[in-house]
């Protein structure tokens, strides 16, 4: 399948010099689908791994300049982060983090657009304008990948991993009693 895609776009597995995915946050089985598949078509060329956060994608997708990226993460919270372009790269205004939403910090200043799923789920959260539909694409993940590659920040593929922001994936039947 994958040499059938690139073949689609007049590309051989010969012709890559790296190997971007989308390191989250996120679904925690989609990142480790992500990050293995990554490794393993890395490791069998010897080709340096680059992982993307998700939430720089979506700034990255929403082509605006300061972006607070917002994904549902579940359990009544959002990963969440306030992102500023500085040329080819993005600024973290605001770390990514895994908060409820009415704790989310707000970024200072003007011109922030909120982009994500967490805005879908969880309304504008303060926020003038918010884009809910922006979401992580492959083609932002190449975008944002390709000027770390050119200044050598691929890593090998054994050392690729997934960025959770949070640990805890589950309610105990406890805490889903207290709710």
């Amino acid at each position: 399948m994958f040499e059938q895609l690139l073949g689609n776009f007049g590309l051989t597995v010969a012709q890559l010099d790296a190997i971007a995915f989308g390191a989250g946050p996120g679904s925690f089985t989609g990142l480790r689908i992500a990050c293995g598949l990554a490794q393993g078509l890395a490791l069998a060329r010897e080709l340096p791994v680059i992982g993307i956060s998700s939430l720089e994608a979506i700034a990255q997708e929403s082509g605006e300049s300061r972006v607070v990226a917002c994904i549902d993460a579940r359990m009544r919270e959002v990963y969440y982060s306030a992102l500023e372009r500085q040329g080819t790269r993005w600024r973290e205004v605001i770390p990514a983090q895994c908060v409820a939403p009415e704790a989310a910090p707000r970024p200072q200043g003007e011109g922030w657009i909120g982009c994500g799923s967490g805005f879908a789920v969880y309304g504008n959260m303060g926020l003038k304008k918010v884009l809910p539909e922006v979401h992580p694409t492959a083609i932002a993940v190449a975008q944002l990948a390709a000027p770390r590659l050119e200044a050598g920040e691929g890593v090998d593929a054994a050392l690729a991993v997934p960025s959770y922001v949070r640990d805890k994936v589950a309610f105990t039947k406890e805490e889903l009693a207290r709710r």
